[in-house]
């Protein structure tokens, strides 16, 4: 038994018959308490690892169904607040995540997440970017998002791509690379604070407007053929009389790009009306454009 559990008990091993005894039971219940032990890990250990690979498979086949969503690489300080905003606006999206406790945490509020780095042309290509509408590179490093860009447009040509820019000289590289629009958030945040400081009402208004404490919001809402709103002007429809909605620009077919448009402007196929209302109102835009009221 000594030899078995491989216990060893030096200058003082038990010499009567009943300390032999006792010796034996407590070595059996030693060594099979550490088996049990190891055992429990060991299954443990198995069942994460099983129930890991099952749940990347079912993420990966319910991903590869998807279609017209979203692609956000990185889920940081920037990942982060967009995602918000698609969760807000009930929008279908995909994360890209290496930091495993970042991604959990999305995950946990059933958010798609996948665990991989986003810099690889094979995770892109699971969460289905040859069908995506769209695709933020928010990862902290330019370089990365360069990388990004240029593998997602290579899978894509016709993606939409929104990419961060860290540093200002990084933008130039991120348009070349594919980039339909480069954020730079210092700038950005450099230019709200100007306005916060020397026109604070205007700066006031549009914080609002973003953080959505007017109930007002900013959408873009293509024409289609069979809208009533085809050939009409602008100021004989119902959008501005009836839906309350102001319409701030209008897009061309042909990108000319009209700014505050008059009533006089007549609505064509194919125009992007770009809107502030609240968003009850827009609704009602959208299937206005779309035909459906």
């Amino acid at each position: 038994m000594q030899t078995l559990t491989t216990v060893g008990y030096g200058d003082l091993p038990p010499h009567s018959a009943q300390g032999r005894a006792f010796a034996v039971m407590v070595m059996l219940l030693g060594a099979g308490g550490v088996a049990l032990a190891v055992s429990t890990i060991v299954q443990s250990v198995v069942q994460l690892e099983l129930i890991s690979t099952f749940g990347q498979r079912r993420l990966s086949r319910k991903m590869s169904k998807l279609r017209d969503h979203y692609i956000i690489c990185g889920s940081g300080r920037v990942g982060s607040h967009l995602v918000r905003d698609l969760l807000r606006d009930n929008l279908q999206f995909v994360i890209i995540e290496k930091d495993q406790q970042r991604a959990a945490e999305f995950s946990q509020r059933g958010v798609n997440v996948l665990v991989s780095d986003a810099t690889l042309e094979e995770s892109l290509r699971e969460v289905g970017v040859e069908h995506a509408k769209g695709l933020a590179a928010c990862l902290p490093d330019d370089a990365d998002n360069v990388y990004v860009v240029l593998t997602a447009r290579d899978l894509n040509p016709q993606l939409h791509i929104v990419a961060r820019a860290a540093e200002e000289q990084a933008e130039a590289k991120l348009l070349r690379a594919g980039a339909n629009h480069v954020v730079a958030p210092t700038i950005i945040g450099g230019h709200r604070m100007a306005v916060a400081l020397t026109r604070p009402v205007v700066g006031e208004f549009f914080e609002a407007v973003v953080t959505n404490k007017l109930g007002l919001g900013f959408e873009q809402v293509e024409v289609n053929a069979d809208s009533s709103l085809v050939g009409k002007k602008l100021g004989s429809t119902p959008i501005a009389s009836e839906l309350d909605v102001v319409i701030v620009s209008i897009r061309r077919r042909d990108g000319e790009i009209l700014f505050n448009p008059a009533g006089e402007t007549i609505i064509e196929d194919k125009d992007l009306l770009i809107a502030i209302g609240r968003s009850e109102s827009l609704i009602k835009l959208d299937q206005l454009a779309h035909g459906n009221a």
